[in-house]
């Protein structure tokens, strides 16, 4: 049986198209964009290319509210500390406690270096914000409000259009990490009042190390690395040509796929789901009535989501604990805390995310093998044999989402 990867929001594969929009300006097309000769032209119009590529994927009303940057982390940065250092009088943060690491590490650094006040709003026991402490939190004081459109953990969505209509009347400025939204549902920016999004490569068969920060027009900006005048001025240094050609190139393919990725591969997420649910003892994490079509959490109680990784990856299957930049650490996850997942299911929850490379073999698949590594975890598990085989009623998902 090939390999079963299904770990598509930590990183997807490089899709073969990207690969060969690519190649050539790793030789014949070697030029510097910012160079006035032919070599450089070239160059500068393959750029030109992709920017317009994003804009489409990203439904943007000026192809120059683009910033090409080196991922997701650096755009979530800038944004923020651009709207701190654009905002006399105004030194406070709203975001979430369910937010990236990339959000969350930040303003907790810029509390104790700067003293900047952050107020993190909590969510339900489905993932979903409270809209009411967002509110609340909102005043004269608030520089930016950023609220991420998908969680990486769950998938469920945020009301980033409302969220932002709310920063607004509150004079503040709205960002929003999209980084797990684009290229998996549809995007019109024109239609919102958000004043900057960040995005990532890897995350739409892209290439590493390559993203992007949408700015609005008129949106007050600092840039985060000072240099030359590439990116009009926004972020200094010589453009990563071939990355921001792949991206361009992944931004196309989306765009093509994006029916595929809300249908076909929401019906194989589905499928995987149902299947994995009849297992008992388990349950779905976050809104699952508004969530990314791709993504499912499921937490098994009474077992560590560690010991059920290990035994897939050892059966050719590829799945994770959650969020792939907090791979190693033995404390739980900070999104599932803040749902409130109960302890007996906390440390075992596992992310199944989908792609457009996955087929229905490989639920099937899935769906074949990870019967048996239960029930041998299970027969194992002195947690289980104290508590989880004896449950009269096994736990349902309305009991852990509700």
């Amino acid at each position: 049986m090939r390999p079963i990867y299904l770990d598509n929001n930590a990183t997807t594969r490089t899709d073969p198209a990207v690969v060969a929009a690519i190649l050539p300006y790793f030789s014949d097309q070697f030029g510097n964009a910012s160079s006035s000769h032919a070599f450089g032209s070239e160059v500068a119009g393959a750029v030109k290319r992709a920017r317009g590529s994003l804009q489409a994927l990203l439904g943007t009303a000026f192809d120059h509210e683009i910033v090409f940057t080196s991922g997701g982390t650096e755009s979530d940065n800038t944004a923020i500390l651009s709207a701190l250092d654009n905002t006399d009088g105004r030194d406070e943060i709203v975001t979430t406690a369910v937010e990236h690491p990339a959000i969350l590490a930040l303003v907790e650094h810029l509390g104790t270096s700067r003293g900047i006040k952050a107020h993190l709003i909590g969510v339900d026991a489905r993932g979903r914000l409270d809209i009411e402490a967002y509110r609340r939190a909102l005043g004269p004081r608030t520089a930016i409000a950023s609220v991420m459109w998908a969680n990486n953990e769950t998938g469920t969505l945020f009301p980033v259009e409302r969220l932002a209509e709310m920063a607004h009347s509150a004079g503040a400025l709205f960002h929003t990490d999209a980084v797990q939204a684009v290229g998996k549902i549809p995007l019109d920016l024109r239609a919102t009042e958000i004043d900057m999004l960040s995005l990532s490569g890897h995350k739409l068969h892209g290439p590493k190390g390559i993203g992007a920060l949408y700015v609005r027009k008129g949106t007050p900006f600092n840039p985060l690395i000072r240099g030359g005048p590439q990116e009009r001025r926004r972020r200094g240094g010589t453009e990563n040509v071939t990355g921001i050609v792949g991206l361009g190139k992944a931004a196309e393919l989306a765009l093509t796929h994006m029916q595929d990725e809300l249908t076909r591969i929401r019906a194989l997420r589905d499928r995987l789901e149902q299947g994995i649910l009849q297992l008992g003892h388990c349950a779905a994490l976050g809104d699952t009535q508004n969530r990314l079509p791709n993504t499912s959490n499921i937490a098994f109680e009474h077992l560590e989501g560690e010991a059920i990784i290990h035994h897939l990856n050892r059966v050719g299957v590829a799945a994770s604990l959650g969020s792939a930049c907090a791979s190693g650490s033995m404390e739980p996850s900070h999104v599932l805390l803040a749902m409130n997942v109960p302890m007996t299911a906390l440390r075992g929850a596992i992310r199944f995310s989908l792609s457009r490379d996955n087929t229905i073999d490989d639920v099937v698949g899935v769906l074949n093998l990870l019967p048996e590594i239960i029930a041998r975890l299970r027969a194992s598990s002195p947690s289980w044999q104290e508590h989880g085989h004896i449950t009269a009623s096994p736990i349902r998902s309305t009991e852990l989402t509700l």
